[in-house]
């Protein structure tokens, strides 16, 4: 009877361990899950904003004569820069006149040194993250984007400083960023981040041009998860119409009519 109830006790005892295993796996796992929900309120935000955005640069813009049902703007907001062990932000100095209506997209561009090994600290990280989310405040904005060309090294700070912003920004308020067409080919850094979308650019390739150009021209879907639903080009290296569903589209020189005209027409918008 002893040696019965021991065997019993035992069985007990490793039935509890195994539940409590599980369920410190299923709780990590959860933990995981929930780190970055999906965020239906910005996810609409997102969802609502016109198919194809026009980047608006540091330079004079007049872009009150788009068709803001059919077009937005994410301009260059500020700029910021981690130079020699110091962090220099720098706002937007250029006008930009657009109609009241026009859905906007705020864009913060980060630089840093490319020599400097640590270039974001905890203090630094946390400004920065400030900064960027401070835009969400200006007139008219809709969603963010950050635009920076992280290194490898940089890539755990640039998970960190995106988490710390999408805490800042409103609940409402769609996180967006900018990548390097190579992020999105083969590379699984992105597939976790607490972003509402990534925007893989194609141009200023370099080295990747004619595989990518080749890949465009022939309809292969280039990336998938979570570079699917956009891309950014350029109207200076025309490409084959990528197959998303945002476009947003770079010009190295001020905006005209016949440029957003011909832009549309080049990306069959």
């Amino acid at each position: 009877m002893t040696l019965i109830t021991n065997k019993r006790l035992a069985a007990v005892v490793l039935m509890i361990v195994a539940t409590g295993a599980a369920f410190g796996l299923w709780l990590r796992q959860v933990s995981r899950a929930d780190a970055y929900p999906t965020n239906s309120l910005a996810r609409n935000t997102l969802d609502s904003l016109p198919d194809t955005i026009l980047w608006a640069w540091e330079r004079p813009e007049q872009l009150n004569f788009i068709d803001t049902k059919r077009i937005g703007v994410a301009y260059l907001a500020k700029t910021i820069q981690l130079r020699d062990h110091e962090l220099f932000v720098r706002p937007r100095l250029q006008p930009l006149i657009l109609r009241p209506d026009t859905r906007v997209v705020a864009v913060v561009r980060i630089e840093t040194d490319r020599l400097q090994s640590d270039a974001f600290t905890d203090s630094r990280l946390e400004k920065i993250a400030h900064e960027i989310a401070d835009v969400s405040t200006q007139p008219g904005v809709v969603a963010v984007q950050i635009d920076f060309d992280a290194k490898a090294s940089e890539r755990p700070s640039y998970r960190n400083l995106l988490s710390r912003v999408r805490e800042l920004l409103p609940t409402s308020m769609p996180l967006s960023m900018t990548a390097l067409a190579s992020w999105c080919a083969g590379d699984n850094w992105l597939q976790d981040l607490p972003v509402d979308e990534v925007v893989p650019m194609l141009f200023r390739l370099g080295v990747n041009e004619g595989q990518f150009a080749s890949r465009l021209q022939s309809d292969d879907d280039l990336f998938s998860k979570p570079c699917h639903s956009a891309a950014g080009v350029s109207t200076d290296e025309k490409i084959h119409p990528p197959k998303r569903k945002r476009i947003y589209i770079f010009s190295p020189t001020p905006w005209t009519p016949s440029a957003v005209n011909l832009a549309l027409e080049t990306y069959q918008r």
